[in-house]
């Protein structure tokens, strides 16, 4: 199966400079899915969180008002010299504790092994190719703690007949032309969980036709990988909110 063209580094640089604080425009489809990431993310007892494209510190804003301790960390990288611009401004109420890091966009997180207990990534491994994706949640993997949760969100397929329509014509386009839909396109982020981790979380949030697949991964712990030595299965939730 041919693999799908997606932007450059540099393009979606230059998509994203450009697109600027417009980006918030897409919380009516994406706020429903990350309410439903956050409730299971159990952020309130997270020491350090890092985020992997924070775009205009939307959801870094939220995360320090309303959900993280006083004492919690939080370092967000993004590709885009505008949104890291957007995303300080928005965070300087949280200066002290809050950092965001402008990188080159390859994969490498630069970050410490084990630094944070919560790796957050929405609506960014979508624009990546399936070997950066994994690339990416690999190197998530590696600056987590043990214990720590893998929490992402990601235009996924549509389940219903007018959601599915709707991921077929956005596939098409971006197919044509990845520029048209900001270089994303629909994944199924379960296939690309980094080897000893599990799903465990999985639900998809459709608005408006538009459909997320929130997932939540964690290691697989010695009793998990028993079970699914005997044939088990690890333990997971699944959900689905049209």
């Amino acid at each position: 199966m041919k693999k799908p063209y997606v932007l450059s580094h540099e393009e979606a640089r230059a998509f994203y400079d450009a697109f600027g604080s417009k980006q918030d425009l897409q919380r009516f489809y994406e706020d429903r899915a990350i309410d439903v990431l956050l409730d299971d993310a159990l952020c309130e007892s997270a020491s350090a969180v890092a985020e992997l494209g924070c775009g205009t510190g939307r959801l870094a804003e939220r995360l320090l008002r309303e959900r993280l301790s006083a004492r919690a960390t939080y370092d967000g990288f993004d590709v885009s010299p505008t949104m890291v611009r957007l995303a300080e401004a928005r965070l300087k109420p949280w200066a002290g504790r809050a950092r965001v890091h402008l990188t080159s966009g390859a994969p490498a997180i630069p970050l410490a092994d084990s630094t944070c207990d919560r790796f957050l990534s929405t609506y960014v491994l979508d624009l990546l190719g399936e070997d950066e994706v994994r690339a990416a949640l690999l190197e998530a993997a590696r600056v987590l703690v043990p214990g720590g949760l893998l929490c992402l969100a990601s235009l996924t397929f549509g389940e219903s007949l007018p959601s599915r329509m709707l991921s077929r014509l956005w596939t098409a386009v971006h197919s044509r032309s990845p520029r048209l839909v900001g270089g994303c396109r629909p994944l199924r982020l379960a296939q690309f969980m980094p080897p000893g981790w599990l799903v465990a979380y999985r639900e998809v949030v459709c608005s408006f036709g538009l459909c997320t697949e929130v997932l939540t991964g964690a290691r697989v712990s010695r009793s998990s990988a028993g079970r699914e030595a005997r044939g088990e299965g690890p333990a997971k939730k699944e959900g689905s909110h049209a």
